[in-house]
């Protein structure tokens, strides 16, 4: 039971033929397995759950079910739940309880979801790693050596070890679908303002992490509610989230093969990106090149801007808390204590370079494929693939952009390596095009050749 879908779950419960309490039963036994060696988890809590739990077996037995009743999820850290302190990774916080739920945790409440645990992440959410200095170190279910990704670290390894069918992580630069493509599972960056946040802030997202493409589809019904907190936040539409069919033939499909800057694109991950444009093709897409638009002098300005941003955190702790911050990050982020008011504006600019140039390059496809980063899961203990301080964002050229520019972007499991490693396709849609990205992420999905059973540990 720890491995159904949400759908499987919801219709066994109106069956009858299952109850909340025995899944949630299922998946703490899942996690009281796992968890010792995968290190996914803070705040997990069976004893709430299973109350949680309980409460909602009852409502199916009267009549009284939510629209996702009792369906095990976890959410990232970052993401406030009440009661629960928000460390953001990093030891250096005061562990303060937090009042209320943010938007996304309060929405899955709403609906019935039974809420697991939160997922780790790095200081700050600042690096696509499982490293913290508050948290365990996070790993990959598929290979216990090697890196989940990040910064939504412990919801790819939670996804992809079967601690339920729900999970949320949060997406400022690729922090969804950089775990998501390590850990084989699907995860969306949806239009920014689509999924209502708290704190809101420039390009970050809040999205579903799940193992199947409706799954996800099936909490955006819940998490696109909207929220007064978040004033960046779009209008509610209510779209047809579960409506997951496309006709292929006569798309227009970009493919964006080279980012322009960073890590060479790793073999094993073109050709797996060269395949998915020949299946795409054979179901009578039109396929074309999307040159690189990337360039040095945007990525490097992005690093002056988020290192300064940083800095503006960090600076003001006292030395002792200040020790407490992953070395690495501190580092970086030191990097920002003397830049110039003009070169953190230049910084921003650069981002909205970036912006103009993605919507310029992508807006005459219906949509782009590409690959989700240049390298597959690195060693679990390294902070970034190169692991440098001074090169932080060489790994993100494929995923940064759609951030700046609003668009939707998925990743989807495509192949795997011959070392067993998973390999993420970047799905990219025109923006707010939230569900076509679904569905033709979902038409992937269906196509896939390379599907493999999940991990066990």
């Amino acid at each position: 039971m720890a491995d159904w879908s949400g759908p499987e779950l919801l219709d066994a419960y109106a069956r009858k033929q299952v109850s909340p309490v025995e899944v949630t039963k299922a998946v703490i036994a899942r996690i009281e397995n796992y968890e010792p060696r995968l290190q996914a988890l803070y705040a997990f809590d069976p004893d709430a759950a299973l109350r949680d739990a309980k409460g909602s077996e009852e409502r199916w037995m009267t009549g009284e079910a939510r629209a996702l009743d009792g369906v095990p999820a976890t959410i990232k850290e970052n993401i406030a739940t009440r009661g629960t302190p928000v460390p953001l990774g990093t030891a250096a916080r005061p562990l303060v309880p937090a009042s209320e739920d943010a938007p996304s945790a309060a929405r899955l409440r709403e609906d019935g979801v039974v809420i697991l645990a939160k997922t780790t992440m790095p200081d700050y959410g600042m690096l696509s790693s499982g490293l913290s200095s508050f948290h365990p170190l996070a790993r990959n279910p598929w290979d216990l050596s090697k890196n989940p990704g990040g910064s939504s670290a412990g919801a790819g390894a939670a996804a992809a070890a079967g601690y339920g069918p729900f999970h949320i992580g949060t997406d400022i630069g690729g922090s969804i679908r950089l775990p998501a493509a390590w850990c084989g599972v699907f995860g969306l960056k949806p239009s920014f303002g689509r999924i209502p946040i708290d704190p809101t802030y420039y390009g970050r997202v809040a999205g579903p992490m799940t193992r199947t493409v409706r799954d996800a589809a099936l909490m955006m019904k819940s998490l696109t509610r909207p929220d007064p907190r978040d004033p960046m936040s779009l209008p509610y539409q209510n779209l047809p989230w579960l409506d997951l069919g496309v006709d292929i033939r006569g798309l227009k499909i970009g493919v964006m093969m080279e980012a322009g800057v960073g890590m060479p694109l790793d073999p094993e991950i073109r050709a797996t990106v060269e395949n998915a444009a020949k299946i795409f093709a054979d179901a009578g897409a039109t396929i074309e090149e999307v040159p690189a638009f990337i360039t040095r002098e945007m990525l490097d300005g992005l690093d002056d801007f988020w290192r300064q941003r940083a800095w503006m955190d960090i600076g003001p702790l006292s030395d002792e808390e200040r020790s407490r911050v992953l070395p690495y990050i501190l580092q970086w982020a030191e990097g920002g204590r003397s830049l110039t008011g003009a070169q953190v504006y230049q910084g921003m600019n650069q981002m909205m370079v970036m912006r103009h140039a993605a919507v310029a390059a992508t807006h005459r496809f219906d949509f782009v494929i590409s690959p989700v980063a240049p390298c597959v899961a690195y060693q679990a203990e390294l902070a970034s693939p190169i692991h440098d301080p001074e090169e932080p964002f060489e790994h993100i050229g494929y995923t940064v952009a759609f951030n700046m520019s609003d668009q939707p972007a998925a990743s989807v499991n495509a192949c795997f390596t011959k070392a067993g490693l998973p390999i993420g396709l970047q799905i990219i849609g025109r923006r707010f095009d939230d569900i076509g990205v679904l569905r033709l992420s979902q038409a992937w999905e269906e196509m896939c050749p390379a599907r493999r059973p999940w991990p066990t540990l």
